[in-house]
């Protein structure tokens, strides 16, 4: 009976840690591609130090299939936990392009609070450029798509903003 609840202590441990250290790691790739150079370099700090810790105790001692469920389990519930928190709590910019025949006007993009320059646009065609929060993008696209249901639509991540609207 001991053995057995030390053996679950154990797996519950390994399991919360590793979704800790996962979670970490998944937070700061998102600061890399930012160059957040400090951010990422204490974070680093604290995920290895939880990892090593972790590897340790998860070799230490015979191998069992619940150690090995555990340590997996924490690393798959730390993907997803940790990208929830980077989409939810860190804020992101976008840059939506849209090529459209239909948008002739974009004061109702304006009217919406959305900052728009228009970088072409001949007789058949328009082609906008918009940048705004991850936030917004739905209540973005969902505007371009009232206006033109076959617009073409590129949304990409912004690393960094100089000047200009959002």
């Amino acid at each position: 009976m001991v053995k057995d609840m030390s053996l679950a202590l154990k797996c519950i441990e390994i399991f919360f840690a590793r979704i800790l250290d996962v979670s970490l790691s998944t937070i700061r790739t998102t600061y890399v591609l930012r160059g957040k150079t400090l951010t990422v370099a204490v974070i680093a700090f604290f995920e290895i130090t939880i990892w090593f810790l972790v590897a340790r105790e998860a070799l230490n001692g015979e191998l069992n299939i619940f150690i090995v469920l555990s340590y997996s389990g924490g690393y798959t519930t730390g993907t997803i936990l940790g990208t929830i928190f980077t989409d939810r709590f860190i804020k992101t910019n976008v840059e939506i392009m849209v090529i459209s025949s239909k948008i002739k006007n974009t004061n109702k993009i304006k009217d919406n609070g959305f900052g728009v320059s228009i970088l072409n646009k001949d007789r058949n065609k328009v082609v906008l450029l918009i940048e705004t929060n991850k936030k917004r993008l739905n209540d973005l696209t969902n505007l371009v798509k009232s206006l033109d249901k076959s617009a073409f639509i590129t949304i990409k991540e912004t690393k960094t903003i100089i000047n200009g609207y959002i």
